[in-house]
């Protein structure tokens, strides 16, 4: 039997990254997760800051991106645990996406 996948994408603040790795730990189907930095846009709509006397405004701020597949058997726990672990409460907690997958091959290891 095959057990129907799908790939879940999530945007947390950097503080909130470890917290919410760790709260996948425990789940059975997840076991791979790449995470990464990048710099994101949205309703936070950046700040300013001064540099050398000059006020210069940021408008992509820092973000961590955490990807990886999981059954759609524990999907409710999973977005539940991610939600926990990385809620602030304020603008920029970020996004939680769960897309279909089609297939994924996994490479034997010898």
């Amino acid at each position: 039997m095959v057990t129907p996948l799908k790939r879940i994408l999530v945007i947390v603040k950097p503080f909130r990254a470890r917290d919410t790795v760790d709260a996948l730990a425990g789940f059975k189907s997840v076991q791979d997760v790449t995470v990464a930095e990048c710099r994101g846009h949205g309703r936070q709509k950046g700040h300013l800051e001064l540099y050398e006397g000059s006020e210069y405004r940021i408008t992509f701020l820092p973000k961590v991106r955490i990807e990886f597949v999981a059954s759609s058997f524990e999907l409710e726990e999973i977005v539940t645990a991610i939600r926990n672990a990385a809620l602030t409460g304020r603008i920029g907690d970020g996004k939680i996406f769960v897309l279909p997958l089609a297939a994924a091959h996994f490479p034997e290891v010898a």
